[in-house]
């Protein structure tokens, strides 16, 4: 599943093209390496993605085959911490 698709999928970012922007202007990065929106995501990738304020850190814990209902997206990641910064 493409990285895009799989942050709005799980709801960590609400829209797919906003998700896509932030990868193209390097605020995302898979696995400690700066990533576009069509990167693949695996199961057990590291998520790291630099908002306003703060910088949050997921894990896969599964990988979505379809459409996520709201009620289950929390379980296809596990946030792994988040520093806040100025």
């Amino acid at each position: 599943m493409r990285l895009d698709l799989f942050l709005k999928q799980t709801r960590i970012i609400k829209r797919r093209s906003i998700a896509k922007q932030m990868c193209d202007d390097g605020f995302v990065f898979v696995n400690s390496k700066k990533a576009k929106a069509s990167t693949e995501i695996k199961k057990g990738d590291t998520i790291e993605i630099f908002f306003k304020q703060k910088k949050v850190r997921y894990r896969v814990e599964e990988v979505p085959q379809s459409t996520v209902r709201k009620n289950e997206a929390y379980k296809y990641f596990t946030m792994i911490g988040e520093e806040y910064y100025e």
